[in-house]
């Protein structure tokens, strides 16, 4: 990279630096001011910060782009599309509705307590901007030259900082300006690939026919378990906290549709530049690298700046509203919980424990990234604990009929608690058997229905949800 290339990613830099100054108050005020900024979220802003916030995985989709081409669009956009889809025609409305500021307080409130507890801890880990940290890492270590722990610590810092400064206005306000850049980048370098090459001959020609195939070569059931991962969505906590924080219910419900077009068209400029690196760049040791090392190959300097920018803005709008999400689960569910504490939060304690929660989930997610090789890896696994786990308590939580006069539930704390665990203790064997085991192979590998740790965790959770359904149904009658 030219000195020009490295000015336009310091001014980037800056320019996050002096936003979350701007607005360096945000951590002082009531939960709902340092939580969702005063639940005021215009649709521009809405739109901005959750198509950045959900699309953090670049490098991800650079891996899977490369390797399997045209199914990249088949895994990783069409099911998320339906999952964003579900959840605004569905809950956009009963979220914005609702008085709770986060997914694991609507799950105390309406189940109980413990519930939403231990969903407060799931949602702190899984939020934990693992997989992000793991790629702005991989992107320092590249670019850099440094040893990779290095790296993933750099970015943790990094991270870290800017959004201690400012919460959740500066996150807003940062991913509006990385909205443009991540759009722009890729934009300049599909717009060059396209004038230097053409377009669906010259990738016909110089790809692998298994990249133009809708599967890739993968399995169905393999393409299944992100159809069904996708759905996650329903219990995504920046879903939920982007629709709490919208102006008003039509905000969250057409910001998500919206948004769904942008993230298509997104996901259209990152399939075909996949494509032509896998065309011009055939014998590429890490995949994960095809988009950084195909702009260095074909971009001019300037361009090859701005490309770079975009996509430190893809990964890093992602770890910050990530690591946001569950510093605020540690500060306002985790903490209230363990004290039993139905009382407003003071707001020097909210902010101390929020900047608390940011480090350690910044930390762990350090940790877990040091583990850990691929993102496609960590997005599978953490969803296949995450989704059979919080998927059915959420719903309860937004759909049960309540009678407040005999004060009766459809589901009771200690149901909600057992329908939380034990799912996800099933999904996480499956993961902990592959990883101990001598071929990093799933338990019941031959049979397709249990090959993957989502499906036991959910078949589980089916079953207990209709049993608890069934005999709270015979007890209040």
């Amino acid at each position: 990279m030219s000195l020009i290339d490295w000015t336009i990613v310091g001014a980037y830099i800056l320019a996050l630096i002096a936003m979350s100054w701007r607005d360096r108050n945000a951590l002082s005020g009531s939960a709902a001011k340092v939580i969702l900024g005063g639940r005021a979220l215009t649709l521009p802003a809405f739109v901005a910060s959750l198509v950045t916030t959900w699309y953090g995985g670049i490098l991800g989709v650079s891996e899977y782009s490369y390797s399997y081409g045209i199914s990249n669009w088949v895994v990783f956009g069409v099911p998320y599309y339906i999952g964003a889809l579900v959840f605004a025609l569905f809950l956009a409305k009963r979220a914005r509705r609702s008085k709770a500021l986060t997914l694991p307080r609507r799950i105390s409130e309406q189940i109980g307590e413990r519930s939403g507890f231990v969903a407060g801890l799931l949602v702190f880990v899984t939020s934990a901007p693992t997989a992000y940290l793991l790629g702005l890492g991989i992107l320092i270590q590249y670019f850099m030259g440094v040893p990779a722990a290095l790296a993933i610590v750099l970015a943790a810092l990094f991270s870290v900082g800017y959004v201690s400064i400012g919460g959740f206005n500066a996150v807003v306000r940062t991913d509006e300006l990385q909205f443009v850049l991540m759009f722009g980048g890729f934009v300049t370098l599909f717009a060059i690939l396209f004038v230097n090459y053409g377009f669906w001959d010259f990738i016909v020609s110089h790809v692998p026919a298994d990249h133009l195939s809708w599967t890739g070569g993968a399995n169905l059931w393999y393409i299944g378990t992100w159809y069904i991962i996708a759905q996650g969505a329903l219990v995504e906590p920046a879903f939920h906290q982007r629709c709490y924080a919208a102006h008003d219910e039509q905000t969250a419900k057409r910001g998500i549709i919206i948004s769904i077009g942008f993230w298509a068209l997104f996901d259209f400029l990152t399939t075909f530049c996949g494509l032509y690196a896998k065309a011009l760049l055939p014998e590429l040791a890490n995949p994960a690298l095809a988009f950084p090392q195909l702009a260095l190959q074909i971009l001019p300097p300037v361009a090859l700046g701005l490309f770079v920018t975009g996509l430190l803005a893809v990964v890093m709008s992602t770890i910050d509203s990530n690591s946001f999400i569950a510093a605020t689960t540690y500060s306002f569910d985790l903490l209230r919980a363990s004290k039993n504490s139905q009382n407003e939060l003071s707001e020097s304690s909210l902010k101390r424990n929020t900047l608390i929660g940011l480090w350690l989930s910044t930390g762990l997610a350090a940790l877990f990234a040091l583990a850990f090789e691929s993102i496609v890896d960590v997005w599978k696994e953490f969803g296949s604990v995450i989704m059979p786990a919080l998927l059915a308590p959420a719903l309860f939580a937004f759909f049960q009929k309540e009678d407040h006069k005999k004060k009766r539930q459809s589901l009771s704390d200690t149901q909600g608690l057992t329908l939380i665990i034990l799912p996800a203790l099933v999904s996480i064997s499956w993961i902990v058997f592959a990883h101990l085991g001598e071929n990093g192979s799933y338990p019941f590998g031959d049979y397709p229905f249990l090959s993957e740790p989502i499906f036991p965790g959910l078949y589980l959770s089916a079953l207990l949800s209709v049993f608890f359904l069934r005999m709270n149904t015979k007890k209040n009658n």
